[in-house]
């Protein structure tokens, strides 16, 4: 038997559009039920099987409030896996990164904290228009290519947005 669905766990729909405040209070009840401090002095069994549920739970939750790894998720489970890397066949998206890229260096090369927080919010900008894209190429199963370069194109952001937040903290010390 395969690993539940990460939505079913969490009694929800496959979809992109997910309500992430919901999420986590379904997440910190099903985190109280199968906690393995709750099975303590279980058997060893019921202690194992409560670790795995925990794990499956925690790895699910952290998968579906992530929009680039629950985009990733769907489409795996639409239709197989997903190849992590893959050239990108998207000039445009390539000039975009050598772009975002540049100025991220020049931020870093003039330790210019204060224009970090705008590339932030146009970062922020560029993530939540991904993830209304991705949505609709989700609710229209012919558009499996599209969405999968949308992805990608999130999977980047999300990297980015990863070096923008060291960046600022080496600002900041």
């Amino acid at each position: 038997m395969g690993k539940p669905c990460h939505f079913a766990l969490f009694d929800l729909q496959p979809a992109f559009r997910v309500d992430l405040d919901q999420l986590g209070v379904r997440y910190r009840e099903l985190a109280r039920q199968v906690h393995p401090d709750r099975f303590a002095d279980a058997e060893e069994r019921e202690q194992r099987l409560a670790l795995e549920r925990s794990a499956s739970l925690n790895e699910a939750y952290q998968v579906l409030r992530s929009p680039s790894q629950r985009a990733r998720y769907l489409l795996t489970l639409r239709g197989g896996d997903v190849p992590l890397e893959v050239t990108v066949q998207d000039p445009d998206f390539l000039m975009q990164q050598m772009q975002w890229r540049e100025e991220l260096e020049e931020l870093q090369d003039e330790a210019d904290i204060d224009g970090v927080i705008p590339f932030k919010r146009r970062l922020k900008s560029a993530q939540d228009e991904l993830g209304e894209r991705f949505a609709e190429c989700w609710d229209d199963e012919g558009r499996r290519h599209e969405a999968e370069r949308l992805m990608r194109r999130m999977q980047f952001l999300d990297k980015l947005s990863h070096e923008v937040r060291q960046l600022e903290e080496r600002l900041d010390d």
